[in-house]
């Protein structure tokens, strides 16, 4: 079976991939639409749609309350949307698979690197800028000194691998989950006898990839929210 790829166009000498643009809007437009509906019509007592756009909200405060202290309100949409925005994304592309010739035309977005890696300076430049906000420019600064100037170098190479860390994780798991997937599918199409076997596997490994997916989403916002808690100084302000 030839290997597939996503289809390029190339705009101002720069590359863009069709199918990551697409499948990062339809994330955007899919989270959009869940926040949309659950918060119509909203009541003093929730119920129904409501509670369960409550309970994912109590429940990413309550994840990054430990590691940014009182600051939880300030962070927590900022929070909210980044784990329902990767989520999604984790799991969109389990949904289906639609290859036409040689291209392939759905995939998660957070299967490609650049997509992980964009999100991670994302959150970088979040870090960085609050860290100046809050402690002021030179404060800042000196905080790579600490707790002798000798660090400096070692502090800011532990900030480049905290960007990398955080991008490489999550391509990782979602990568390689949808690898995985493709070459069950291949095996269910090699004969009439296969086929079955690969599809309970592939159901199996489906549920498998969603719980990772989960994982994923819950340990990127912790680890984001975790390096902006190391920028402020909340210990100081409880």
């Amino acid at each position: 079976m030839e290997e597939t790829q996503n289809p390029i166009v190339n705009f101002l000498g720069i590359d863009f991939d069709l199918t990551i643009l697409a499948m990062t809007l339809l994330t955007v437009l899919i989270v959009f639409l869940f926040v949309f509906w659950a918060s119509r019509h909203m009541t003093i007592k929730p119920k129904g749609k409501q509670n369960i756009l409550e309970w994912l909200y109590e429940f990413v405060q309550n994840l990054i309350r430990p590691n940014v202290g009182v600051y939880t309100k300030n962070y927590t949409f900022l929070a909210f949307s980044l784990f329902l925005f990767v989520l999604v994304a984790n799991n969109i592309g389990l949904v289906s698979k639609i290859e036409i010739n040689e291209f392939n035309f759905w995939t998660s977005p957070t299967s490609n690197f650049m997509v992980d890696l964009t999100l991670s300076i994302i959150v970088a430049t979040i870090v960085h800028f609050e860290g100046i906000r809050k402690n002021g420019l030179m404060n800042y600064f000196k905080g790579y000194l600490t707790p002798t100037p000798a660090m400096l170098p070692m502090n800011i190479l532990e900030e480049i691998t905290n960007v990398a860390s955080l991008a490489l994780r999550l391509y990782g798991n979602i990568f390689a989950g949808e690898v995985v997937m493709t070459l069950l599918l291949q095996f269910a199409n090699l004969s009439i006898f296969t086929a079955p076997v690969a599809f309970i596997l592939n159901l199996a490994w489906v549920a498998f990839s969603m719980f990772i997916s989960l994982i994923q989403a819950y340990v990127f916002v912790l680890l984001s929210t975790k390096y902006i808690g190391n920028k402020l100084d909340t210990q100081n302000e409880e």
